[in-house]
């Protein structure tokens, strides 16, 4: 079945793009699209799309809080919400994961990594732009209370594939890093998040940044 998804931008210009470049790629469908974000947060609760494409800033309702409302620590059923904005400044990035988002992209990061994070939210995984990614690490890092690694009930393991997990590796590659099956990845991903009371890998991401998990 094709991946549906929603298309939330107050620039038609922008969401005729986006939907051009994933409508040319097999398995994925744009099912809707909104231009602000009440409207995102409607349809979406709706049509419960399998990712939702979230801009910042919109409209009534900005893209922080409306992924918030769809894929907030709050929300019983939560969506699959990649934040994809012009503005990649720390801020965002942060507020948007903290409100649930399972990506962050800027707009400029290309047809290629727009695919590929529609792709791995649909997964269940997560991708953060390149550009991004290392000074969101620091910041996290920066921002973490502790000054050495806090105790945690993972096994060794677990902690290993958490830090793959926290440093942007797909399924895929830490299968590959760690030489472990894809099922066990996937074991070790679920202990972890039921051990911490965590809900998805990017939740997982954001505890091991903050508890210097992560060199």
């Amino acid at each position: 079945m094709a991946v549906r998804v929603l298309l939330a931008d107050d620039q038609a210009m922008v969401r005729t793009g986006f939907r051009l470049i994933l409508e040319s790629e097999p398995g994925l469908e744009v099912v809707a699209e909104a231009t602000d974000g009440e409207e995102a947060v409607r349809k979406a609760r709706e049509l419960r799309p399998d990712v939702v494409l979230m801009d910042i800033r919109m409209p009534l309702i900005d893209g922080i809080q409306a992924t918030k409302l769809l894929a907030g620590p709050g929300v019983a059923d939560p969506l699959r919400v990649v934040v994809v904005t012009t503005y990649d400044v720390d801020e965002n990035v942060y507020a948007a994961l903290r409100a649930g988002a399972c990506g962050f992209l800027v707009k400029d990061a290309g047809p290629r990594l727009l695919v590929e994070a529609v792709r791995a939210a649909a997964d269940g995984e997560s991708i953060v732009s390149p550009s991004v990614t290392a000074r969101l690490l620091e910041r996290f890092t920066q921002a973490a209370a502790p000054t050495a690694p806090a105790a945690h009930p993972l096994t060794e393991r677990e902690a290993d594939v958490v830090r793959a997990v926290a440093r942007g590796r797909m399924n895929s590659e830490i299968t590959d890093e760690l030489t472990l099956s894809l099922s066990t990845v996937k074991s070790h991903l679920a202990s972890a998040q039921r051990k911490l009371g965590l809900r998805n890998r990017t939740e997982l991401a954001v505890w091991a940044w903050e508890n210097r998990l992560v060199d």
